[in-house]
């Protein structure tokens, strides 16, 4: 199954459009794991399995593993929820960019090495640094486009020929780079009413939504602001919010509690 299909049945299956981001911090982890010597794995996964049916992606940050020399934590993870969850699309957050034969060694590290169904990216570089990602027809696609940090507008709300930039980005995307259909943008919630723009300018084409949670996205406007017309086209990421809900033996649980919560919240509001 490539990867916009396994979204479009998590939406349907689990009714939910979380996303859960692994981004594990040794000094954060529950203190029943800390020294443990697979412990970045042992958490990760353990998130996983508790909240694998409230969700309809998980995205894995790079930088968060590589920091620990943890890449192999990172794929054994990856690995483990295609095995135990197949249905459920893995997001590489890595944010490449680059040309030539270091985007294709690029694409082979998400897609081969670590067994990605698809990976954020920066698209300064223009076109050809994401053409070996693009060629991938089963994999995701997913472009920066308005971030959610403050810096963001630094480049990205320049005016671009009488529109911010990351309008142009939106609808370079969604008319000239989405040949297989396995594109999606990066918006976050902290801008709902750019979020809106992009999505009146991208129709259905799914949209990853950072900045609910630790950085005070709300829930409300963006399910107002960037819905599909069938009210699925989401992918709100949530991290810290979840991963660290509890630090005890009974962080599971927690991460699970929080994970129902944010399902629950979106839902009241797609309704």
């Amino acid at each position: 199954m490539n990867f916009m299909a396994a979204l479009r049945t998590a939406w349907q299956r689990h009714d939910s459009l979380v996303c859960v981001g692994l981004d594990p911090e040794p000094s954060r982890l529950p203190a029943p794991l800390r020294e443990r010597p697979d412990a970045i794995f042992e958490f990760c996964r353990t998130i996983v399995d508790a909240t694998a049916d409230l969700v309809c992606a998980y995205k894995p940050q790079i930088a968060h593993f590589a920091a620990q020399r943890a890449e192999s934590a990172l794929e054994r993870l990856i690995a483990h929820i295609h095995a135990a969850h197949p249905h459920l699309p893995v997001i590489l957050d890595a944010k490449r960019g680059d040309i030539g034969s270091t985007a294709r060694h690029y694409a082979s590290e998400a897609f081969d090495r670590y067994g990605a169904d698809a990976v954020t990216l920066n698209p300064y570089l223009g076109r050809d640094s994401l053409q070996g990602f693009l060629d991938r027809a089963d994999k995701g696609v997913i472009v920066l486009c308005r971030t959610s940090n403050p810096g963001g507008g630094d480049f990205q709300a320049l005016d671009c020929g009488g529109a911010p930039l990351y309008l142009r980005v939106a609808e370079t995307v969604a008319r000239e780079w989405n040949a297989h259909g396995n594109c999606a943008l990066v918006v976050g919630a902290t801008w709902p009413n750019e979020l809106a723009q992009v999505r009146a300018r991208v129709g259905d084409m799914p949209l990853l939504v950072p900045g609910v949670g630790a950085q005070g996205g709300d829930v409300a406007a963006v399910v107002a602001n960037g819905c599909s017309a069938d009210g699925t086209g989401l992918m709100v990421s949530s991290s810290r919010a979840i991963l660290y809900a509890g630090d005890g033996a009974d962080f599971a649980q927690a991460a699970r509690a929080a994970t129902l919560a944010l399902r629950q919240a979106i839902n009241r509001h797609r309704r």
